[in-house]
């Protein structure tokens, strides 16, 4: 069997019992250069793809959300999450593709059943022969990572559902030590980020990319570490510019906005009362977006995390559009899509969904400082999927833009447009910033992961795909338009669900999901006894 390696006494690893695996420890000089060796195996294997897309390869899927367990816990059914990258079983649309996926929990067969029958031009019996589903079966709050890597004989059975090694890599949601470790266990590249530059993806560290590239930011103050730092941050701005009404606080490592608070300064007193004016109102004035934040808890967070406090953008009209990038194992970035964000909360700083693509107005001027952020973090050695999140205001001249964020990882807008490429094979042209078939038909989409009612507890997933197929949502193949769902999972206990609305247009794709939420709550009250 293989053995979970531990250190004894921080001397090194423990000896395997009966001739199984050793491992060095987590973080070690022998890790980190076992972990370099099987990166350099990535490009090679994604030339042979580039050669032919029926090289036979093995894709194992770990979608483990590695993020700060507090801040994930504020998102509602977080732990099926997960099933975001349940889109990658579009990959087995390539016959010579294995895919490996591991959850946390067992994943219904009702839901997999639903993204296998999506696959467009191929068997359904053809892909499952080549999909192995491997489970935890633990519903705790631990990164999917650790789990794994605390259950040795589920590493064994990844191990032996890999057929050649040296034609497998890892695809993970975001990436830390503990998926560095997994894949030096599983012998296996990371197709993601050497966790050594993690920090390039917090918020402090976005601010140090932004300037580098020269892209526009909101002034303000990166590496933060207390309530200290935060008050004279919030003092300083305030005296540079006298009009400034509120300032956006933020942790570095917050999840989708959860992580965000707002102070304002109505009524803040000029000249030199105002440092302590602001130290004395901190506590009372910061006002959060995740449901439930305390001060005292907020602070204790900040001073973990370290954090930034920057100006609030202000305007008539104010967007929040993202652009997403990647860099491929062959060092060359790319401009994917661009989005505009969806946005919710009590100051609007929640992520909730999406729209693609961007709005055609300042599309281009998003491509521009995502190709210069870029090329700063392909020099840096980034690898990957990444977004960049801007705030634009309409000014009388055009839109004015400042990037705010940088997500090192898979993120909210990554799933939706790989479901659009996955079932229609289209490409999008960063140069017209529009995405089409391989006939020249446009495609356009709403996406959300907060679709959430009370009425829909109780739904399973055979009860959605039912209504879905019963009511003309389900996606059309021939059309090429219609409705994806993920998040299923979610659906019984927690009411929610996620949707890809695609169309062809923005209107339509709209459209989409304003009949998905119609039905959805008549047929989930159709059966519900009155008042």
């Amino acid at each position: 069997m293989c053995v979970d390696m531990r250190t004894v006494s921080g001397r090194g690893p423990e000896v395997a019992p009966k001739g199984g695996r050793v491992y060095p420890p987590p973080g070690s000089a022998e890790e980190l250069q076992i972990f370099a060796e099987l990166q350099a195996r990535l490009a090679p294997l994604a030339q042979r793809l580039v050669t032919s897309p029926r090289v036979p390869q093995t894709v194992v899927v770990v979608p483990s959300l590695s993020l700060d367990v507090e801040e994930l816990a504020k998102i509602s059914g977080a732990h099926h999450y997960e099933e975001r990258m349940l889109c990658m079983l579009m990959l087995l649309r390539m016959p010579g593709t294995h895919l490996v996926f591991v959850t946390s929990q067992h994943v219904a067969t009702a839901i997999v059943d639903y993204y296998l029958h999506l696959l467009p031009g191929v068997p359904l019996r053809h892909a499952r022969r080549r999909l192995t589903l491997l489970s935890c079966h633990d519903a705790s709050d631990e990164p999917l990572s650790k789990k794994i890597l605390d259950r040795p004989r589920l590493i064994e059975r990844i191990r032996a559902a890999i057929p050649d090694p040296q034609s497998a890599h890892m695809s993970c949601f975001n990436s830390t030590a503990l998926e560095r470790s997994l894949a030096v266990r599983l012998g296996i590249p990371l197709y993601g980020n050497d966790p050594e530059l993690n920090s390039l993806g917090t918020k402090s560290g976005s601010r140090e990319i932004f300037r580098e590239a020269g892209v526009p930011l909101p002034d303000g103050f990166e590496n933060l570490r207390d309530e200290e730092d935060i008050a004279e941050a919030i003092t300083e701005l305030k005296r540079r510019h006298p009009g400034l009404r509120r300032v956006a606080v933020k942790l570095d490592e917050g999840f989708s906005g959860e992580g965000n608070a707002v102070f304002r300064y109505d009524d803040a007193p000029e000249g030199k009362e105002l440092a302590g004016w602001v130290r004395a109102e901190l506590p009372k004035r910061l006002k959060y977006e995740a449901a439930g934040e305390t001060w005292e808890h907020y602070a204790n967070k900040f001073r973990e995390m370290g954090g930034i406090v920057e100006c609030w953008v202000e305007g008539e009209e104010v967007r929040s559009p993202s652009v997403q990038c990647r860099i491929n194992p062959l060092g060359e970035a790319a401009i994917v899509s661009t989005h505009d964000q969806v946005l919710g909360g009590p100051t609007g700083q929640i992520f909730l969904g999406s729209t693609f693509p961007a709005d055609e107005a300042y599309s281009s001027d998003l491509t521009e400082a995502g190709r210069r952020v870029g090329e700063v973090l392909q020099k840096r050695g980034a690898l990957g999927r990444f977004a960049i999140d801007f705030i634009s205001v309409k000014r009388e001249d055009g839109w004015e833009h400042r990037a705010i964020e940088i997500n090192l990882r898979k993120g909210g807008t990554t799933h939706p447009y790989l479901m659009l490429r996955f079932l229609t094979d289209g490409n999008y042209d960063a140069e017209d910033g529009l995405y089409c078939t391989p006939t020249a038909k446009p495609c356009y989409y709403y996406a959300s992961d907060n679709l959430q009612s009370p009425a829909y507890k109780g739904l399973t997933p055979d009860d959605l795909i039912d209504i879905a197929v019963d009511n003309g949502l389900h996606f059309d193949s021939a059309a090429q338009r219609g409705v994806v769902f993920h998040l299923i999972g979610a659906l019984s206990e927690y009411g929610k669900l996620g949707t890809v609305c695609i169309g062809d247009s923005h209107e339509s794709a709209r459209q989409f999901y304003r009949d998905t939420v119609s039905i959805l709550d008549r047929e989930a009250n159709f059966d519900k006894p009155s008042a």
